[in-house]
């Protein structure tokens, strides 16, 4: 696994500025891991990119994930902070055998990966992007069948058991209204939030070097975090 430098994170922001959410987690994995192929990245399971980006965010920004969202009924914001490293060993050591097929009404289904989201992320509606996820994921040649949203849900269940990590749900209690709610952490959108931020931030501190002291870009970048801070630190004074 390949560390990441300030100049990398400046890198990826800018390549993945724009791209959608599962392209941008598989930017990551790719920055990191570079020994594997970006086409062998987007095969695993989503559950195994979860986990990769989790663990990845824990080494540059610390297990505990602090974030907000809005309670689905009344509005008010939710604040919550997880221990990445807690739901990591709590959904490896429930997860199943990632390579063994799924069977619903006769039918065999692989997991999902990150090129099944790429293509349900197409639809307009969930229901039309699950029928695209399970169509993809179904094995063997087998006509296409009516799903009833019961079926949906079971095909979904087994999914879930067999890779907890494929989506992650919070538990919130709204305290306002007093509704619990399970919204979904986006990882690969929360991860590539504060690589965005991280990198928001070096621009700034190059500019206020730069002008400072006439640096070029690469000169204040190869500088350790905390000798910059110093500098920062007169430069503001």
């Amino acid at each position: 696994m390949r560390a990441l430098s300030s100049s990398d994170f400046l890198d990826l922001w800018e390549r993945g500025f724009g791209l959608h959410p599962v392209d941008q987690g598989l930017l990551i994995l790719g920055a990191v891991l570079s020994e594997t192929s970006y086409d062998s990245l987007a095969d695993w399971s989503v559950g195994r990119r979860n986990q990769a980006l989790a663990e990845l965010r824990s080494t540059y920004f610390g297990p505990s994930l602090h974030g907000w969202t809005s309670c689905e009924r009344c509005g008010e914001k939710l604040e919550f902070e997880v221990d990445s490293g807690a739901f990591v060993r709590g959904a490896v050591g429930a997860a199943g055998n990632l390579s063994e097929a799924i069977v619903v009404k006769g039918r065999s289904f692989r997991l999902p990966t990150s090129r099944d989201l790429a293509r349900a992320a197409q639809e307009t509606d969930s229901y039309s992007a699950a029928i695209r996820i399970l169509e993809a994921c179904s094995l063997g040649t087998a006509e296409s069948a009516a799903w009833s949203e019961e079926d949906l849900e079971e095909v979904g269940e087994r999914m879930a058991m067999a890779d907890p990590l494929a989506e992650i749900l919070l538990n919130l209690r709204c305290p306002i209204c007093d509704y619990e709610c399970n919204p979904t952490l986006d990882i690969a959108a929360f991860l590539w939030a504060e690589i965005e931020a991280r990198a928001k931030r070096l621009v700034f501190d190059v500019h206020a070097l730069a002008s400072a002291y006439g640096w070029t870009e690469s000169e204040i970048l190869s500088l350790s975090e905390q000798r910059r801070a110093i500098y920062l630190e007169m430069v503001h004074t």
